[in-house]
């Protein structure tokens, strides 16, 4: 039904989207949160932790400038709920994250960019980001790396580390050729903070956790996964927050907005320029003839 005119809708300052670094001790991990008006004054949104994909949030209540909310688990092993707490003051968030296995960890946010733009990108020239000779370009993300190269193939064949190109990027087309062993898992992470889904999905629904999704947030038009131990292909181009995904020659994404990071994001620095980060932490898998061009 439609709002009636004379209806009060009631604005907060918390709404809008916010890029979050947590201090997780060991390292800062990369977060993520929308706010949003529900009705006449319910804040509602959506979350994204330090992995998984994103969660809604039914209620965040904001007062006296003080922001909470709680979740259930995701992934975690517990019963308990996750609880959100941060106080708002210069437009920034600073608070608290208590974690279900019963952890907190401090974070701080700072409005996400808006990242759309209506110019037109140039091109510049093709660049193979993989040599097929060996991990030159190409930095590990972790002390026991697992990742090799044979005959012209990047490898991660067991679980291991992640692993980025050193060099970064704005606005790009990329080329990835992968093989995906039976039920295995990986992505192929654009500016090392939007995931796109690598998954033996042959048969699956056409959502955004299986092959072809941009995790957690955009789900593809068609399954075109083909089955595991088959060579298949990405051609995906990223403007801003725009994406465009081709699965195996059919379009499945086109020119859809990425709201923010997914799981497992480099970090949350959305205005900055970003590397390609393949995962490698879930199952074997394989990649190859990797060329990026970037917009001039």
């Amino acid at each position: 039904m439609a709002m009636a005119t004379s209806d009060p809708v009631i604005t907060s300052p918390i709404t809008g989207r916010w890029d979050l670094t947590v201090n997780l001790g060991d390292r800062m991990a990369a977060s993520w949160l929308e706010v949003r008006v529900s009705g006449l004054k319910t804040l509602t949104g959506h979350f994204v932790g330090d992995g998984g994909s994103a969660r809604p949030v039914s209620q965040i209540i904001f007062k006296d400038g003080k922001v909470s909310f709680h979740i259930p688990p995701q992934f975690e092993v517990s019963e308990q709920d996750m609880y959100f707490e941060a106080e708002y003051k210069d437009d920034k968030l600073v608070g608290t994250i208590l974690s279900p296995r019963g952890t907190t960890f401090a974070f701080t946010g700072v409005r996400a960019p808006h990242l759309i733009s209506d110019k037109v990108p140039v091109w510049g020239n093709p660049i193979h980001l993989f040599n097929g000779k060996n991990l030159e370009g190409w930095q590990p993300l972790g002390k026991n790396n697992q990742w090799i190269v044979e005959k012209g193939i990047l490898r991660s064949p067991k679980p291991g580390v992640n692993i980025r190109s050193v060099k970064t990027f704005n606005d790009f087309k990329l080329h990835i050729e992968f093989r995906c062993a039976k039920e295995s898992n990986s992505g192929v992470y654009l500016r090392g903070r939007y995931e796109v889904q690598v998954e033996d999905s042959k048969g699956m629904e056409a959502t955004n956790i299986h092959l072809g999704g941009l995790y957690g947030f955009i789900d593809p038009l068609f399954m075109m996964a083909k089955a595991p131990g088959e060579w298949q292909s990405f051609d995906i181009t990223l403007v801003g927050r725009l994406v465009t995904v081709i699965v195996n020659g059919k379009k499945v994404i086109e020119n859809q907005q990425i709201p923010g990071i997914t799981g497992g994001a480099l970090d949350s620095k959305e205005g900055e320029p970003g590397p390609i980060m393949m995962q490698g932490d879930h199952g074997p898998i394989e990649y190859r003839n990797i060329i990026i061009t970037p917009a001039k």
